[in-house]
């Protein structure tokens, strides 16, 4: 998308894009756990995960900034929530290593980028 385009939606913004990117590459790892956490903490990674995009929807479609900062605001923390998840599944070997490496640092780069996603 070129910053001449109209954002006429939420399915516009990139923030939202890679968000969604974030809740498939998380369902995909899910799969990946034991049987015994699919209803722990890969569940919590997954609701984690869509909130993040959820967040920017619905933030988006607000009549008011402060609204909408304020739902980014809380996808960020979503964010940070589903990171800390993910550092436990890979401190307690839940999930393989290499799958949470690429996992991880595809959404490292997010987080460094997300306050210039933001204003898209």
């Amino acid at each position: 998308m070129t910053q001449e385009t109209k954002i006429k939606n939420f399915r516009d913004l990139r923030v939202w894009q890679v968000g969604m990117k974030l809740v498939e590459q998380v369902y995909v790892l899910a799969r990946a756990f034991p049987k015994h956490e699919l209803y722990g903490l890969a569940s919590q990674m997954q609701r984690a995960a869509v909130s993040i995009p959820s967040n920017i929807a619905e933030g988006h479609t607000r009549e008011h900034l402060k609204e909408y900062l304020q739902h980014l605001s809380i996808a960020r923390s979503s964010l940070a929530e589903w990171e800390t998840q993910l550092e436990i599944a890979l401190a307690s070997a839940i999930a393989g290593l290499s799958r949470s490496s690429h996992c991880l640092s595809k959404w490292t780069y997010w987080e460094s980028n997300s306050r210039r996603y933001a204003t898209l």
